[in-house]
């Protein structure tokens, strides 16, 4: 390989790495920003602002759990079915049986930790391909938020809004929930023997079964804590909208699993930041409320998103094939 190949690679390899790094990622979201700011007249408005603050904190929670997920080497399909399920069981609890706020939040919490311990349990007892086994809680769950329901849409109103509503150090409660979320994931991950035995476990299962870490409990712990989060979701997200509606989360899965690989974690394990899953929820979050101002169609938007997603895999693994050379 002649010195000209050599420099041109290295130039490559350092493209790459600022590129799918954080500064590439925080430029990219800048760039969008003034896009929509110069393209459209109310994208910068403090009415849109808000919009786009109220909506992330339920895919910032989902995306945190996702990340670890994928960190581990697994992938959660079912989050938007169980949002929805634990959606349905919070406003069932609260019109149908009157049971306090409270309770009803904590059985929300317990359908989505049961349903991921369900998806841990047969991934890491049974050695079944998480694809598959979220694939079918997916359709399970959605079933379960049907059932519960009767296929309607459960209006709580007042009881649960003020959870919306609440403000706390001048975020909205939901905004807070989720920053704290943030905050315990990126400590967990990187400053934790758990955060440490996750990644060993996505980049070389075996090898680090070998290495003494128990990597069945780390996959059953990751689905448990993913499962929980979307429950944890899934308050905020009736909390939002004041109902809980068995069509929620349709597609939401595609939406988590799109801002954490945008984020730069890696779809085949081993490699992950939170805090990068942050500027992917929130590139997508701006993304997609720019092409809403610029009133662009549901079908071209859905295009336009799915473009992003598959640059930011190729992107990674043009990097990591770089990175190994």
């Amino acid at each position: 390989m002649t010195d000209t190949s050599l420099q041109n690679d290295g130039l490559l390899r350092r493209i790459l790495r600022a590129a799918a790094g954080p500064l590439g990622m925080v430029l990219a979201l800048g760039a969008l920003v003034l896009f929509f700011a110069f393209t459209t007249e109310h994208f910068l408005t403090l009415v849109n602002l808000r919009t786009i603050a109220n909506q992330i904190p339920t895919l910032l929670i989902v995306g945190v759990g996702m990340t670890f997920v994928l960190v581990a080497g697994g992938i959660d399909l079912s989050v938007g079915s169980v949002l929805a399920l634990s959606s349905a069981v919070l406003g069932a609890c609260m019109t149908q049986t009157s049971m306090p706020l409270a309770a009803a939040m904590l059985a929300a919490l317990a359908t989505g930790l049961a349903c991921g311990a369900v998806n841990g349990f047969l991934v890491a007892r049974w050695r079944t391909p998480s694809f598959i086994v979220t694939l079918g809680v997916l359709e399970a769950a959605r079933g379960g938020a049907y059932l519960v329901t009767n296929s309607q849409t459960q209006y709580i109103g007042a009881r649960i809004e003020r959870i919306a509503e609440t403000s706390l150090l001048g975020f909205s409660l939901p905004f807070a929930v989720a920053l704290a979320v943030v905050i315990a994931g990126h400590v967990t991950l990187t400053r934790t023997r758990f955060g440490r035995h996750l990644a060993a476990t996505g980049y070389n299962e075996e090898v680090g079964r070998l290495c003494g870490i128990a990597t069945r409990r780390i996959q059953f712990a990751v689905f448990a804590l993913c499962g929980a989060l979307t429950g944890l979701a899934a308050i905020v997200h009736t909390a939002r909208l004041s109902a809980a509606d068995p069509n929620a989360g349709t597609g939401f899965e595609l939406e988590a699993i799109a801002a954490v690989v945008i984020g730069g974690t890696s779809l085949t394990g081993g490699r992950g930041s939170v805090l990068r899953t942050v500027l992917g929820v929130l590139i997508i979050a701006v993304l997609g409320s720019g092409l809403a101002q610029a009133g662009v169609q549901e079908p071209a938007k859905r295009l336009i998103t799915g473009m992003v997603i598959v640059a930011a895999v190729l992107l990674d693994r043009f990097r990591k094939q770089k990175s190994d050379a």
